[in-house]
């Protein structure tokens, strides 16, 4: 009885930490305290850093921790689905905690990505099955424009 009482009063993102540690231990991971900032970190990310912000954020806190250390931590959560890598043709990869079916809008300036919610496209996955004959595994839908920071600077310019 303590327990559901206590579930209840947990904040989403304890709420989705706790499942995603929950994840771990049945996947037979071990949970180091390295592992465990980089998934809090991402859980509570607003936008989908890099390896490298994930780092410089959680250096203070881990000053032996490597960039290395980072990338080996985001590909085993990476395995284990608790982590999405977005890939958008530059040079870094982005991390996205959130693995439902969603889209994402980036903007032109920053390089910003940020969820877009919208429900999934499967009928021009058939589509595309039956126009082409693949045998379709998945899609993504990429929209891109200015976010409110960068018009905001924009405008400042002028």
């Amino acid at each position: 009885m303590h327990n559901i009482v206590k579930e209840r009063w947990l904040s989403v993102s304890d709420k989705r930490l706790k499942e995603a540690i929950d994840t771990l231990k049945e996947s037979g991971v071990r949970i180091t305290p390295q592992r465990h900032a980089v998934l809090e970190y991402l859980l509570n990310a607003l936008v989908h850093p890099t390896a490298d912000e994930i780092y410089k954020a959680l250096e203070g806190k881990f000053p032996n921790m490597s960039v290395a250390t980072v990338y080996n931590n985001l590909r085993v959560l990476k395995e284990i689905g608790l982590v999405r890598e977005l890939t958008y043709g530059d040079s870094s990869s982005r991390f996205d905690c959130n693995t439902e079916e969603h889209y994402h809008i980036i903007c032109d300036e920053c390089g910003k990505i940020v969820d877009f919610h919208y429900p999934p496209l499967d009928e021009v996955e058939s589509l595309a099955e039956q126009v082409t004959g693949f045998d379709v595994s998945h899609h993504r839908m990429e929209i891109y424009g200015t976010c409110e920071d960068c018009q905001g600077v924009e405008t400042q310019k002028h």
